[in-house]
């Protein structure tokens, strides 16, 4: 396995209510950005369900010059329903459960990695939230 040091959080960047999948954003990695495959880990569905991505043992595509040590947790949405994408916590009550969910699990596994929002790392408001709100499970 992969030495995992950081646990990253992002949105996938889509309005606000609107369902994507593990398939339709593997398709928007592959077709649109011309990846090998989709560039999370994780997936968080509107309904708070926690689907498989990329296999955790390779390195996701989601932070450059993070990717190598990292895990990617992402949930759905990110963007108003508007269409002009602008950035807001569009979080279900379902997806703030799957994340406490899916990041206590990945401490459990990783209890050195530190946790972080793509924001941290570049010029984005990814993922549309403060992810340090969950910070008392990495502590």
């Amino acid at each position: 396995m992969r030495e995992i040091n950081r646990i990253i959080c992002h949105c996938t960047a889509t309005p606000e209510g609107r369902q994507e999948t593990v398939a339709s954003i593997t398709r928007m990695h592959v077709k649109d950005n011309h990846w090998s495959h989709i560039g999370y880990h994780w997936l968080i569905y509107l309904d708070g369900t926690i689907h498989k991505g990329c296999d955790e043992s390779i390195p996701g595509i989601h932070c450059a010059g993070y990717n190598k040590h990292s895990i990617a947790v992402c949930y759905v949405g990110g963007c108003t329903a508007d269409g002009k994408l602008k950035a807001k916590d569009t979080r279900t009550p379902e997806q703030k459960q799957a994340f406490v969910k899916i990041l206590t699990d990945l401490h459990k596994r990783f209890p050195k990695a530190t946790l972080h929002g793509h924001r941290e790392f570049a010029a984005k408001d990814c993922p549309s939230f403060n992810v340090h709100e969950y910070d008392y499970i990495f502590k």
